[in-house]
């Protein structure tokens, strides 16, 4: 199967000449106008993650793929992830299943339990229940994708659902990936599941996610007779004219976004230098030219053996502009490599 290549974003709110955050609203037409060149450089896919904080505020996904699958023609459209823990399935599906109708074929779902606390408070929910509600909601979420009536019951709901009608469908069940930051457990609920797994990676080796893509297989062939389900990776990237200038630029606008974000939950960012080390040869943040860029997406699927490979590269007010660029160089330059090379 062809190797996709493609983009994710969690918004990015632009600044004022100062360096403070302009308009969110701003934030997501500059995230359409990125989808749409996205998907006329001939990307594969564009990831829109879940976040609600001022830097990186796409808090609806759904939204943004229901806008965008009018506007694009041929660009997979996926949640990067959903939060599951705090979202409401069945809302979920009905607004992932109208952008299929848009875009049949073209829209796709990353359920995941999200890194933070944040959304516990915002949206009234007992973090205690973390593991209950996700797993519940996943069940349920997997349950109306499949079948059509609804009859399920489960923790997170007072009353069971018995021949529930959920409309719109889809003309074909909606692909729902199992995103983890790379626990075991993920990597063993993927399997029991039967779902294929997104691995969202900030940091550690090329071989230490490898790992990650061996275990997964091999959990599969012991449970499942068919073969293994596709194994994705969504991480932090940068692609410019040439390596130095990428590196630089990368750096300034992803260490901003580390201690603003995650100042914002209440927890320290690493040091610039720590950020810089994960740049390296032996690091998880694919930085350079393309050329550079193309080999180190080459060298982890020779390692891991995964099918997509999506890169957040929008990241602490970058501007528009060279995100733009960014990704024309990334369909234009990188992609020909990595599909003479890989497929």
């Amino acid at each position: 199967m062809t190797f996709q290549l493609g983009v994710y974003s969690f918004g990015n709110t632009p600044r004022h000449d100062d360096g403070t955050p302009g308009s969110t609203a701003q934030a997501v037409r500059d995230l359409l106008e990125a989808i749409q060149l996205a998907d006329r450089v001939g990307l594969d896919a564009f990831g829109i993650g879940e976040h609600h904080t001022r830097g990186m505020p796409m808090s609806s996904p759904t939204s943004i793929i229901n806008a965008a699958a009018a506007s694009t023609e041929q660009i997979i459209l996926s949640t990067t992830v959903n939060v599951l823990s705090t979202d409401e399935p069945i809302r979920v599906f009905q607004q992932l299943a109208t952008a299929a109708a848009v875009a049949p074929g073209r829209i796709e779902a990353v359920a995941g339990r999200g890194s933070s606390a944040i959304t516990f408070p915002l949206f009234d929910e007992d973090e205690a229940d973390y593991d209950m509600l996700y797993l519940s909601k996943l069940g349920l979420l997997l349950e109306i994708d499949r079948s059509d009536p609804v009859t399920w019951s489960g923790p997170h709901r007072r009353r069971p659902l018995e021949g529930a009608t959920i409309v719109p469908r889809p003309e074909s069940p909606l692909p729902i990936w199992l995103g983890t930051g790379g626990s075991p457990e993920s990597v063993g609920r993927a399997v029991e599941l039967g779902l294929p797994m997104f691995l969202g990676i900030l940091g550690g080796t090329p071989e230490h996610w490898a790992r990650y893509g061996d275990a997964y297989r091999g959990a599969w062939r012991e449970v499942h007779d068919t073969e293994p389900a596709d194994v994705a990776v969504a991480m932090h990237g940068f692609v410019s004219e040439d390596d130095a200038k990428a590196k630089e630029t990368f750096l300034r606008y992803e260490h901003r976004m580390f201690v603003e974000a995650l100042g914002e939950m209440g927890r320290p960012a690493p040091s610039a230098e720590s950020r810089a080390a994960q740049y390296g040869p032996d690091g998880m943040v694919f930085v350079g030219g393309p050329e550079q860029m193309a080999d180190r997406i080459i060298g982890l699927h020779g390692l891991l053996g995964h099918r997509r490979h999506i890169i957040q590269m929008d990241v602490g007010g970058m501007p528009q502009a060279e995100y733009l660029r960014a990704i024309e160089l990334l369909g234009t330059e990188v992609l020909p490599r990595v599909r003479a090379a890989i497929g």
